[in-house]
């Protein structure tokens, strides 16, 4: 089917008013579950191919993930999908307001590869919750995920109600030329302009997960073992291909080598002394991002790691020290195993460095400190974080996730999910025994004597 054909296919049964229905959507949601829970070898094994994540790490972050959000959406959903009734002032008596979650109509989900499947089928399954149809487009640099993906939307789903389609960047195109109700993209920061950009021909709103450089800092007083631990765990973790990795760690001067003493220890004790040997440890998505990632890697700053293995497109955990900011590692999102050290001499010039830059998707800060944490969270822009650990924060259902400025607009998670694929209408029912007269001609010096009393 030609993909326009495909989206008339969505919107004419979006038409037929099926996905109003709760139970409905309950009901695929349950499906959904369920097979993903029958086929998670087969999920862990497509993601081994694409990415070399081991069964461990592609539960813990990918398939577990999805569905901990299935199950959150299917407790929450009749009570997020029901009417809401909300205040009504005096100027409006006698009447009732509420609010009405509605479906945007059709979805357009364009998902990337280094979560291949959770980054999927999270904002998929808040696009079902809400009532939408769908059209998904996975990434072609993850195949076996995505062929993968389209086989179990297929037999999840009605055809009509949600479809995968398979392909780059001429299906890409082809894709955004159509007139979508919401578009929901997770992807770098030059394709989310193109998407920001074609969507704006239709007036179509548009959700935005991006990435960019997300510092983490460490104040002199942190639990330095904690912190390394953490840190290497956020930051190889999918050989450091997550959006929301600390790209680069700021620590105060005065305990830098304390911490690389505990750092680098660490992370053999995580990856072994080979890690290009550990089975458990992945590989980079592709030999293009292989060789930009080797390209910043500077030999002489290196302090651990740097070896690498072009025939498997692997790159071990690798530290880099003495960094500057006019370096090339500091000049992109790394997204990959390379983790550099820079120094601030206080903590204004810390914050004053992170605020320089874009805004970015996530800011981890390890303190003791509640003054500092405070000022951190009020005073530096950034998408969401965490304070002495790294990446858990976008694990809890109860919080949105979304970036701010250059890092993206929008969030999903939880409820957020539901929200983001919902219009939110407004509705007050004015009762009619009776009718205020204050707002009608002619004006009386008793009724503007009313106005001024209701409305201030």
């Amino acid at each position: 089917m030609e993909i326009e054909e495909q989206v008339q296919a969505h919107r004419d049964f979006f038409e037929t008013g099926v996905t109003l229905n709760t139970g409905y959507r309950l009901g695929v949601l349950k499906h959904l579950h369920r097979v993903i829970t029958d086929n998670e070898y087969r999920i862990a094994a497509a993601l081994e191919a694409d990415l070399g994540k081991s069964d461990h790490e592609s539960y813990m972050c990918e398939i577990g993930l999805t569905l901990s959000e299935l199950s959150y959406q299917i407790k929450h959903l009749k009570s997020w999908a029901k009417p809401h009734r909300v205040a009504t002032g005096l100027a409006n008596f006698h009447a009732k307001s509420f609010t009405v979650a509605e479906p945007y109509g059709v979805t357009l989900i364009m998902s990337p590869w280094n979560y291949p499947f959770m980054l999927t089928m999270e904002p998929l399954i808040g696009a079902v919750a809400a009532g939408n149809c769908a059209v998904v487009k996975p990434s072609a640099y993850s195949p076996n995920t995505s062929q993968l993906i389209s086989e179990l939307i297929d037999r999840c789903f009605e055809a009509g109600h949600v479809s995968c389609v398979l392909g780059g960047r001429e299906e890409n195109t082809e894709l955004l030329e159509q007139q979508f109700d919401m578009i929901f993209f997770t992807g770098s920061k030059a394709v989310g302009k193109t998407v920001l950009e074609k969507a704006s021909r239709w007036l179509t709103p548009v959700t935005l997960e991006l990435g960019g450089k997300s510092p983490c800092i460490i104040a002199a007083d942190a639990n330095l073992d904690i912190a390394a631990k953490r840190i290497a765990f956020g930051k190889y973790l999918n050989c450091g291909q997550t959006c929301v990795a600390p790209d680069y760690v700021l620590i105060d001067a005065q305990i830098k080598g304390a911490f690389i003493e505990k750092l680098l220890p660490c992370i053999r004790n995580m990856y072994g002394e080979n890690p290009l040997e550990n089975d458990d440890y992945g590989k980079i998505i592709n030999q293009k991002h292989y060789d930009r990632i080797c390209g910043l890697i500077d030999a002489g700053e290196v302090i651990l790691g740097g070896e690498r293995d072009a025939d498997t497109l692997r790159i071990a955990p690798t530290v880099l020290d003495e960094v500057s900011d006019t370096d090339p590692v500091m000049q992109e999102e790394i997204f990959g195993p390379v983790l550099p050290i820079l120094t601030y001499q206080n903590i204004d010039e810390a914050l004053d460095f992170v605020r320089r830059h874009d805004k970015p998707l996530a800011l981890y800060l390890f303190t003791k400190d509640k003054e500092l944490e405070d000022r951190v969270v009020e005073e530096v822009p950034f998408g969401g974080g965490c304070i002495n650990d790294t990446i858990v924060h976008l694990t809890n259902p109860h919080m949105g996730f979304g970036g701010v400025g250059a890092s993206g607009m929008g969030s999903y998670h939880g409820h957020e999910s539901f929200a983001t694929f919902s219009h939110i209408k407004s509705i007050m029912k004015k009762y009619t025994w009776i009718d205020l007269p204050m707002r009608y001609q002619p004006y009386k010096e008793r009724n503007d004597r009313l106005v001024h009393m209701f409305l201030k």
